[in-house]
């Protein structure tokens, strides 16, 4: 029985130890929200801002009366995570704040004051909510760093892709265009397709080219301007991102060669289209050149600079306690489960490596 017994106390000493290497190779995820690189988001910062919001914000007060705080958690998890990853975007872009601006903006403060209970847009409170419980002066730096990566990546960066939309162009056997639920389903579908055959992308994209051509000529010829119509489908389509407006804060711009990417179509005109993209080259080593650049407004700006952290997001391999759910990578943000993305961004072969 001794004989036995003293390997088995090996084994438990020898597991263990490998198991305590294992926790010191980097940041623990014991009491971790979120692991970024070498940075760790705790529960308990979290939770401190969750507190802060429900003595100081109506909204938030709303929110626990309807034990809805997990809303609050997720925001909280969102913004801490990309706060850390600006940081580290900026230090190896070598890009530093100008405090000077952010402290002009402090003092007058637009972060202060309450959400109100009455608030109409959930999302859009929560986010408020979360943002001016925390160091305002954080915040706003945020905001400086996310439009200054924007500023300077911008003006290197193209696209070659292939897409089609979903939602818009009506079915040449039916005759009809999907809708909603049925709009974003066949989109997924889509793209999984994509990516498991990247070869019939290239076949089922061109033949949506020749479709929509014919549509638009039958269109004129019926007496319709459609020239305002931004394009449904495209093959090889180089996108500088200066000239790419909203769809440069999607993954688009953000992911790899050879990336399939299903998310809502960047554009008021085309609600409710879904767009189905090949990433077939990115490039972001050289000036491109490009006869002139719209000007952007300080939102899309913001948007298209959070955008350039998804490939650091990658690179460092953060990690979501589950508690509070998974990254969706499309949104930037942590939503309470894979079937709450807001769309989905899969590697060749069709795994969703980018959603955490």
């Amino acid at each position: 029985m001794r004989i036995i017994g003293r390997p088995r106390a090996l084994v438990a000493v020898v597991a263990g130890a490998l198991l305590l290497a294992g926790c010191g190779s980097g940041p623990s995820q014991v009491g971790a929200a979120a692991v970024v690189g070498d940075r760790t988001v705790s529960i308990d910062q979290v939770q401190a801002l969750i507190d802060k919001a429900v003595r100081e914000q109506p909204y938030a007060q709303k929110l626990a009366a309807e034990h809805k705080l997990e809303l609050l958690g997720r925001t909280a998890v969102t913004q801490l995570v990309a706060h850390e990853l600006l940081l580290q975007a900026a230090e190896k872009q070598g890009i530093t704040p100008n405090y000077g601006q952010i402290d002009a903006q402090l003092a007058k403060d637009p972060l202060n004051g309450p959400v109100p209970a009455d608030a109409s847009n959930e999302a859009q409170a929560v986010s408020q909510v979360v943002t001016r419980s925390r160091d305002h002066r954080e915040g706003l730096t945020d905001t400086y760093l996310a439009q200054a990566l924007a500023e300077k990546l911008l003006p290197n960066l193209s696209v070659t892709f292939d897409f089609t939309t979903i939602g818009s162009m009506p079915d040449p056997n039916t005759g009809s265009a999907l809708q909603g639920d049925d709009a974003k389903k066949a989109a997924l579908e889509l793209a999984r397709q994509f990516a498991a055959d990247p070869a019939a992308a290239a076949k089922r994209i061109g033949s949506d080219v020749q479709y929509e051509a014919q549509l638009r000529q039958q269109a004129k010829q019926a007496g319709r301007n459609v020239d305002s119509i931004p394009p449904l489908s495209g093959l090889g389509d180089t996108v500088p991102a200066t000239q790419a407006g909203a769809l440069a804060s999607t993954p688009v711009f953000g992911s790899p060669a050879g990336t399939v990417v299903a998310v809502p179509y960047p554009s008021q005109d085309l609600a409710g289209t879904w767009f189905v993209g090949v990433v077939r080259q990115r490039t972001d080593d050289r000036a491109i050149a490009t006869e002139r650049t719209p000007e952007l407004d300080a939102a899309t700006k913001a948007a298209i600079g959070m955008r350039q952290l998804q490939p650091l997001f990658d690179e460092l391999g953060v990690r979501v306690n589950k508690r509070y759910g998974v990254w969706d990578v499309v949104g930037m943000s942590v939503v309470p489960n894979l079937d709450s993305t807001q769309g989905v961004v899969l590697s060749p072969g069709g795994s969703g490596r980018t959603q955490q």
